[in-house]
């Protein structure tokens, strides 16, 4: 198994974890409803992950709903002490599946319990509150102080221990810091997805860690003919190659690839171990840049 170790670590919250994490939204049903369609499968990723070193776990109690939340419980509970389970609050889902917005301070306290009951917990150690604002789809405008003060409120009863934040503008993150401390972003980003790259830098001087969702692209595989290319050449993956290229992007990129197979976590986890130039991820980056431009 790879050693994952070799990308460094970065903190979250007060505890160190490894740059290379795990994101559960896979281990549920097709377009994360539903019960997985091989349960047994499910929970031995989960197992491997963390006997491989995986300390950082991404989920949210709406996967499934519910379902990747006790499939991790059912996995590894009690939890190590090392391990730090990221979770989010401020959507549910209707019963076709549709993504729905809880984003009322009810909705994000129900969201909280939610996930404490589901994960066996008597806190929850990050609580990220997921921004929907305009389609909700992409980060944008509108203040959350109320979001977010609800969240600091169960912060201050114990429920949570750090608080962060999802689909995220700048300004969204100085109103949040004005309330409470945030730990970290999470927000997409890619090789191809390159918006966040001021506030990636920003983060990192404050020694705040980004967590990009859809490291790999999302339900749509990341497609760049530069990027496969550069991967034939170095005898990896492409995908390997992206992870890669984000963990040299910047000191504070924690990732969290997905997958519901042990050969792609394998493989996903296997990224920490290429250790290519600098100058060369660099020159990667501004191709596929020039590419999709």
């Amino acid at each position: 198994m790879s050693n994952i170790s070799n990308a460094g670590t970065h903190l979250l919250g007060e505890k160190s974890v490894a740059r290379i994490g795990y994101g559960a939204m896979q281990l549920a049903g097709r377009g994360a409803f539903g019960p997985p369609k091989d349960r047994e499968a499910a929970l031995t990723v989960l197992r491997e992950a963390e006997a491989a070193g995986v300390n950082h776990i991404d989920t949210a109690d709406f996967y499934g709903p519910h379902i990747t939340n006790q499939l991790i419980r059912e996995a590894l509970h009690p939890y190590p002490d090392e391990l730090v389970l990221v979770t989010k609050v401020g959507a549910f889902r209707g019963t076709d599946g549709s993504w729905l917005p809880a984003q009322a301070p009810t909705d994000l306290v129900r969201g909280v319990h939610d996930n404490l009951r589901n994960l066996g917990v008597d806190a929850l150690d990050v609580v990220n509150l997921r921004i929907i604002e305009g389609n909700g789809m992409a980060p944008a405008e509108g203040s959350i102080e109320e979001r977010f003060t609800a969240l600091a409120e169960l912060q201050r009863q114990g429920l949570i221990r750090h608080l962060g934040l999802s689909n995220a503008t700048a300004n969204q993150v100085e109103e949040a810091q004005r309330i409470a401390p945030v730990v970290c972003v999470q927000n997409h980003y890619n090789l191809v997805h390159r918006a966040d790259d001021a506030l990636i830098d920003k983060l990192a001087e404050q020694g705040i860690a980004y967590v990009p969702f859809f490291p790999l692209g999302g339900f749509n595989q990341l497609q760049s003919e530069t990027l496969s290319v550069e991967a034939r050449q170095h005898g990896v993956s492409p995908m390997k190659l992206a992870l890669a290229w984000l963990l040299a992007r910047s000191p504070n990129i924690l990732l969290i690839p997905g997958t519901s197979s042990t050969a792609h976590l394998r493989e996903n986890l296997a990224a920490a171990l290429l250790g290519l130039p600098q100058d060369m991820m660099s020159r990667i980056g501004e191709a596929i840049q020039q590419e999709a431009s």
